[in-house]
């Protein structure tokens, strides 16, 4: 499908109209009669906000916001109601809106737009009856509060959430590796970030003991790719690593996944490189001044060959060694590799995101991302204070050294997994054996795929993680 948001001073014709107002008085200027005005107030007055009219084949709506500060709850709700009107015109096969401002809110107007386009990605690549009606979808804005550049901006973000979503869903009969290898090639030569991909020789001659240990059951090679963006004007002197688990599908391995449906979503276990992958083309396509280089180990987990077993010792690329326990335990094996390799580039900040551990999704559910790490609280502020922005919570674990306890191994330097308790923070913990920079580990198995349609985030592949890191390397680079 193709996204547009325009800006425009004039009224375009043929479109569903969006009225973004805080005093409903306003509304007579946009040719509202007495009825449709009384109609509108009498809503209001019953603290809705936002109301649909329809007459005859005519729809439009009025969204009513206060003329304050808005917090990043009500951003959200507004987020949520452009999920709303998207929902309705995809049903009403329209295509194209204009969005008429006169609050002069720029935070709220852009917030609405992302909403609003957001929700209009689907994922029918696989249906043979498609419905064509909706593959085109246009947001005029207009709006004194934004200019065209800013939504470009928007336009490239939403964009590139999708390229993550798509990247998720696709399964991985069509999105092996290799294909994941060649889509990373093909965006780094559109948006201008730099690839460089290592085959399975290089990773053996670099002892990548992990992801090459996690790869001997299967048939396809792995890959570890790097991708990096580096203007000339980068405010950091110091890049940002952001690291991201690519096992592009997961059985468990030999011990394999075997409780009821636990199968069915492992093709988005590689959530956190197409996060990477994303937030690399946000920031390259907005040309944003900050050095970034992202790093996606990759490969499948799976039970054949000479798949790796309870009891195998692997050495890592930092020379530590590794009690495997449990194969389904994967992706802390192949993302330690990256990590430590990350230390090659003296990096300011290291990120990984990760759809990790099931104890993640059973202590949040799908409504945050599980933080944790060394870096310092000022660093974990910012973050946390982006994701509330886009709403893509994070919620900091404790990282005490208590926990350090329920790693080590009798056999081994560690192993690769604790007990039952406090799973996410121990297999935080397995990684900060492997990253000596300033760290910080996203597991974000709860909200990286959902079962059930969630707003504008859809159903299945959410592409958590772009608007995340994305607004948390623009605050940087200002």
């Amino acid at each position: 499908m193709t996204l547009q948001i325009k800006h425009t001073g004039e009224k375009p014709e043929g479109v569903r109209n969006l009225f973004l107002v805080n005093d409903t008085n306003v509304l007579k200027d946009f040719g509202f009669n007495n009825e449709a005005l009384a109609f509108v107030k009498e809503k209001a007055e019953a603290d809705e906000k936002l109301i649909t009219i329809t007459t005859y084949h005519i729809t439009y709506h009025v969204l009513i916001i206060e003329n304050e500060l808005l917090s990043d709850n009500v951003i959200e709700k507004i987020r949520k109601n452009g999920h709303t009107i998207t929902s309705g015109m995809r049903k009403d096969k329209k295509e194209a809106i204009c969005l008429y401002d006169s609050t002069g809110n720029k935070a709220a107007v852009l917030a609405l737009a992302e909403g609003l386009a957001l929700s209009s990605y689907q994922f029918d690549k696989y249906q043979t009856k498609k419905d064509k009606s909706f593959d085109d979808f246009t947001i005029w804005v207009a709006s004194a509060a934004v200019n065209q550049i800013e939504l470009n901006e928007l336009q490239l973000l939403c964009e590139s959430v999708f390229l993550t979503r798509n990247l998720v869903n696709e399964p991985v009969s069509t999105l092996d590796v290799a294909a994941l290898s060649e889509t990373i090639e093909q965006l780094g030569k559109k948006y201008g970030f730099s690839v460089e991909i290592f085959n399975k020789a290089k990773l053996e001659s670099l002892k990548f003991g992990g992801l090459l240990g996690v790869n001997k059951g299967s048939i396809d090679p792995p890959a570890f790719h790097i991708l990096e963006w580096k203007p000339e004007n980068a405010k950091n002197t110091k890049p940002v690593v952001l690291v991201g688990k690519g096992v592009v599908f997961d059985t468990g391995g030999i011990n394999l996944k075997t409780p009821p449906g636990s199968l069915d979503d492992m093709k988005s276990d590689m959530g956190g490189a197409a996060s990477v992958t994303g937030t690399l083309m946000a920031v390259a396509a907005n040309k944003l001044p900050v050095h970034v280089i992202g790093l996606i180990p990759a490969t499948d987990n799976r039970p054949g060959g000479n798949a790796i077993v309870p009891g195998d010792v692997l050495a890592m690329h930092n020379g530590k060694t590794v009690e495997v326990l449990n194969t389904d335990a994967e992706g802390r094996l192949i993302l330690a590799d990256a990590l430590s390799y990350s230390k090659k580039y003296d990096p300011e900040l290291v990120i990984d995101l990760a759809t990790l551990t099931g104890s993640a999704v059973m202590a949040i559910g799908q409504y945050a991302t599980v933080g944790m790490g060394t870096a310092d609280d000022k660093i974990f502020e910012s973050i946390t204070q982006a994701g509330f922005s886009v709403n893509e919570r994070i919620v900091r674990f404790p990282f005490w050294e208590d926990y350090d306890d329920l790693i080590k191994s009798e056999v081994a330097d560690i192993k690769n997994i604790g007990g039952r308790e406090g799973g996410a923070i121990t297999a935080g913990k397995f990684l900060s054996h492997f990253v000596d920079a300033p760290w910080i580990h996203l597991d974000i198995a709860g909200p990286a795929f959902v079962k059930s349609a969630d707003s504008y985030r859809g159903y299945g592949a959410s592409g958590v993680g772009v608007r995340l890191l994305y607004e948390f390397l623009k605050n940087r680079s200002e």
